[in-house]
């Protein structure tokens, strides 16, 4: 992000992310990375995950880049519907990986208070990566979600709930998904400037 000081903000789903997930490998590799620790990661509530998030970002004045999974990315949705302006000056954009269609049949009883997903275009860049293969939300549904959300998106094939079960413990090659967005970012900057 050239030379301006940037911090990434790490939010896991359902179940926080293990220290074998990507999310904690990121934590750890990327410069001024820290994660939204939430007080229930088994039950969670939405009112609460959102007010969590909020606080973290008031935290600190640094400009903000969110980093989300599955129930992350839709905590990161229902925070900025309804965000302050000043709060959402501090987020530059977000990358939302596998989210999580809490609207599907058959979803956990756990993440049903999340409904409904917020339809609104995001005010900040985004980019979605999905997978064709995902239990937690079929390609239509995050092709619909990135639609609304104004996002840029990805569909990986094969690739589960790019967690630690389907194999994505380090995923260096998501560091190109982030990559793009920070170029994204920089170029909403210079349209805005």
């Amino acid at each position: 992000m050239g030379s301006q000081a940037i911090r990434y903000l790490i939010l896991p789903g359902w179940q926080g992310s293990p220290a074998e997930h990507w999310q904690s490998h990121w934590q750890h590799s990327l410069p001024a990375a820290s994660r939204v620790e939430q007080l229930d990661w088994d039950n969670p509530d939405p009112h609460e995950w959102v007010a969590t998030l909020d606080r973290r970002l008031a935290e600190v004045s640094t400009p903000t880049i969110l980093i989300a999974h599955s129930l992350g990315c839709i905590t990161v949705a229902r925070w900025a519907a309804q965000a302050s302006g000043h709060a959402l000056q501090r987020v530059r954009g977000a990358l939302l990986v596998a989210p999580a269609d809490v609207e599907r049949a058959g979803c956990p009883q756990a993440l049903r208070s999340f409904a409904p997903i917020p339809r609104q275009s995001l005010p900040f860049p985004t980019r979605v990566v999905g997978s064709d293969n995902d239990p937690a939300a079929s390609v239509p549904r995050v092709l619909e979600l990135a639609q609304q959300w104004g996002s840029e998106v990805a569909i990986l094939p094969g690739a589960g709930h790019i967690n630690v079960k389907s194999g994505f413990s380090h995923w260096e090659q998501g560091f190109a998904y982030l990559f793009r967005l920070q170029s994204q970012i920089e170029q909403h900057a210079k349209r805005r400037a």
